[in-house]
């Protein structure tokens, strides 16, 4: 298990493997790892355990990158929805900058949840600034 003592935020624009993904159920563990993600410009993430379950957490704002499209947001909330309905998360937030998900059943399913979820806003924010935007183009 990974705790946010011994992992560092990656760099702008590189994703975490599930395996690094911090564990951060206590606050200071949360905080601790907040401070790495906006010393390295990164965005936050990591998990949790509430109860007997965990949630998955990742913040954008802790970068200083763009915030991605509605049209980007869009595929994320669609990712969202279709776990929601698989019944692998039962309850979930998504905005532009941040996303939360929560009652997931093990450790490792919120791992590869928050790895998978980190790797595409990363992504996503990466063809946002590499393709340039037809908003205001007649």
């Amino acid at each position: 298990m990974t705790t946010c003592d011994d992992v560092s935020m990656p760099t702008h624009g590189t994703p975490l493997s599930a395996a690094l993904i911090p564990d951060c159920t206590k606050a200071e563990a949360h905080h601790a790892a907040y401070r790495s993600a906006k010393a390295n410009d990164a965005v936050f993430v990591c998990i949790a355990r509430q109860g007997q379950r965990w949630m998955v957490e990742l913040d954008a704002m802790a970068s200083s990158g763009p915030t991605i499209p509605d049209q980007a947001v869009a595929v994320l909330q669609s990712a969202v929805e279709t776990l929601v309905v698989a019944g692998t998360v039962a309850q979930a937030s998504i905005a532009p900058d941040y996303i939360s998900m929560g009652a997931i059943e093990t450790e490792a399913k919120a791992r590869d949840i928050a790895a998978a979820f980190h790797a595409a806003l990363h992504g996503l924010r990466q063809l946002y600034i590499a393709v340039p935007s037809q908003r205001g183009r007649a």
